[in-house]
C-alpha cells in the first residue's frame, strides 16, 4: 500500500464514481480503476461494490477508509512540518473567496497554510466573485477563489473545476417531476438568485436571454443557505451549480437537469494579479493546491475578456 493508492481510495470513496474522482486526483479513469484493482489484489478483498450508477465501499473499503485517511493526513502533516521546520516565512496574506464554491474547500485549505506558515497573517475576505476581481485588481487582494472566467483582464487564472447548472425546486412544483427541461420551461417563472456580484447570477441571467425566457427574480441573496431556505418555503425556483443540490439543506428540494444547448458551466478559479516572487506569499499558498487532491488545477491561463 502507498499514499497515491490511499489517495485513490479516499477519493473514490467520497466522489462514488471513477469518472470525478479521477478528475479530482487528476489521473486517468484507466489508471485510477487499475490502481484500485492492484490495492484488492494486494489485500485479496474487494473495496468497492461498482454498479451502473455509482460505486460504494464494501465492509472491507470501510474498514480501510480510516486508516487512509490517517495516512494522508499525517504525510500532509509531516510534509507541513519539513517546510515549517526550515523556512520562516512572515508577512501578511490577503485571500478572498465566494461562499460555497464545491469545487474547492477554502478553509482546509487556510487552516493548512497557517500550520505551514504560523508566522503569516491571514487576512480572508468574503464576497461575490466580480466582487473579488475587483479586489485584486486594486491589490486588496493577493489571492481570491471565484466563480467566474468573465473581465480577467490581465489577471492570471487556475481553473480547479466546473460544474453543470440544475434548476432546484420544492416537490410540490409543477416542474418537479420532469427528468428533464426545456428552457421554455422556465418563462414567467418566479425565480431566487443570487446578487450580481456572485459568479452564478450573470451565468443564469445569459442563459435566459439566449432563450428568450422570462423570469422574475423576486428574491435576491448573498448567501446558499437562505436561497435553499426560499427555496423550500415555495417561494420561488434557482438556477444553481450542481454540488448546491447535494448540501443537507437541500435535502428536500427537487433538482432537475437543464437542457445542454447552449446551457452555460459554472466554472471555479483561482486568480492573483502580478507579484514579486521573491516578496509575495501567494505562490506559498498555491503551491498547497498541488498536495490537495480536491483541488488539484486542470488548466493554467491568463484570460483576456
Amino acid at each position: 500500500m502507498d499514499l497515491r493508492q490511499m489517495e485513490y481510495l479516499v477519493a473514490l470513496a467520497d466522489e462514488q464514481q471513477f469518472t470525478r474522482a479521477a478528475a479530482v486526483t487528476g489521473v486517468s479513469q484507466s489508471g485510477l480503476s487499475a490502481a484500485i484493482r492492484s490495492l484488492e489484489s494486494e489485500l485479496n478483498s474487494a473495496l468497492f461494490t461498482r454498479t451502473t450508477r455509482r460505486v460504494e465501499p464494501t465492509a472491507a473499503g470501510l474498514a480501510l477508509l480510516p486508516y487512509a485517511r490517517s495516512m494522508l493526513a499525517q504525510a500532509t502533516a509531516a510534509r507541513d512540518a519539513v517546510v515549517q521546520a526550515t523556512h520562516e516565512v512572515s508577512g501578511t496574506l490577503h485571500i478572498g473567496s465566494e461562499q460555497c464554491l464545491g469545487v474547492i474547500d477554502v478553509p482546509p485549505l487556510l487552516e493548512r497554510f497557517h500550520r505551514r506558515f504560523p508566522q503569516v497573517e491571514i487576512r480572508f475576505t468574503q464576497a461575490g466573485s466580480h466582487e473579488l476581481l475587483a479586489l485584486v485588481r486594486e491589490d486588496e487582494l493577493d489571492v481570491a477563489f471565484v466563480a467566474t472566467t468573465d473581465h480577467l483582464g490581465s489577471l492570471s487564472q487556475t481553473i480547479l473545476g466546473s460544474e453543470p447548472l440544475v434548476l432546484l425546486c420544492p416537490p410540490e412544483h409543477r416542474l418537479a417531476e420532469r427528468s428533464r427541461l426545456e428552457w421554455s420551461d422556465l418563462t414567467d417563472e418566479n425565480f431566487i438568485d443570487f446578487h450580481a456580484s456572485w459568479g452564478v447570477r450573470p451565468l443564469n441571467d445569459s442563459a435566459c436571454d439566449v432563450h428568450g425566457i422570462r423570469r422574475r427574480v423576486r428574491f435576491t441573496v448573498n448567501d446558499v443557505h437562505t436561497l435553499l431556505d426560499l427555496v423550500d418555503r415555495g417561494l420561488g425556483i434557482a438556477l444553481v451549480p450542481q454540488h448546491i443540490a447535494a448540501k443537507p439543506q437541500a435535502a428536500r428540494l427537487i433538482s432537475v437537469a437543464v437542457p445542454e444547448d447552449r446551457a452555460p458551466r459554472w466554472v471555479v478559479s483561482v486568480v492573483a494579479g502580478p507579484w514579486d516572487r521573491t516578496t509575495s506569499l501567494a505562490p506559498h499558498l498555491l503551491e498547497l493546491l498541488d498536495d490537495a487532491p480536491a483541488c488539484r488545477t486542470a488548466t493554467h491561463t491568463t484570460a483576456d475578456h
